[in-house]
């Protein structure tokens, strides 16, 4: 945990020291907010204002932008100028750190569906991930997962359309009694999620958007 800080609190400190509309609007957004976030209002400009690729997030309750960082592999990290975390792999969200309810953690039984991207993935492809969970400190818990192809959907980003194959994935563990459904929005020729619905844990789901769908490979 101690290096993941020190690389991401790195990059919120070049946030926190030039922080333009958009950047700023995230130490507040993400805070808990009664009846639901307020809505974002972001321009094209904003996003081209900042030198990293940005995505919007989105909870139950609250709303900010985060700015890729850092990027290991193919792991990406995000970060907000709240100091919240995420931290994404082929478009899937593997951990989270400040968002309340964390998921500490995810590990494949096998190949990810994510890696070998989502627009190869056969409609009823199955396969099952270990998750951990801050609350509770509930290591290794089961998640079972049943992908299935749903089309083109147009989905717009900054007032421009897309034509994204949409992906539902339907979760399921058990010893937590739990089910969901996640979305994803990909472009069909490489597979980059531009956008998608992920409930992580029980108590946290995210919404994600990149703020910038034309680059495939953010880095």
């Amino acid at each position: 945990m101690n290096s993941l800080k020190i690389g991401t609190y790195a990059g919120l400190a070049w946030l926190l020291a030039g922080c333009n509309p958009l950047m700023t609007a995230s130490l507040d957004t993400f805070k808990a907010a009664v009846g639901g976030p307020a809505p974002l209002q972001l321009s094209q400009a904003q996003v081209d204002a900042v030198p990293f690729p940005q995505i919007k997030v989105t909870t139950v309750s609250s709303e900010g932008v985060m700015a890729l960082i850092r990027q290991r592999g193919d792991l990406q990290f995000w970060v907000a100028s709240g100091k919240q975390v995420l931290l994404v792999r082929d478009g899937l969200v593997v951990r989270t750190v400040g968002l309340g309810a964390d998921l500490d953690g995810t590990r494949w039984q096998g190949q990810s569906p994510f890696q070998q991207g989502l627009h190869h993935v056969p409609d009823g492809y199955r396969s099952t991930r270990q998750i951990d969970l801050v609350g509770g400190y509930r290591l290794g818990v089961v998640v079972t997962s049943h992908m299935r192809r749903k089309g083109i959907e147009t989905v717009e980003i900054l007032d421009k359309p897309y034509a994204l194959l949409r992906v539902d994935e339907d979760i399921e563990s058990e010893a937590l009694g739990f089910q969901a459904r996640n979305r994803y929005w990909v472009d069909p020729e490489n597979g980059f999620v531009v956008q998608s619905e992920q409930h992580l844990t029980p108590a946290l789901t995210l919404t994600i958007t990149q703020l910038q769908p034309t680059r495939k490979d953010a880095r």
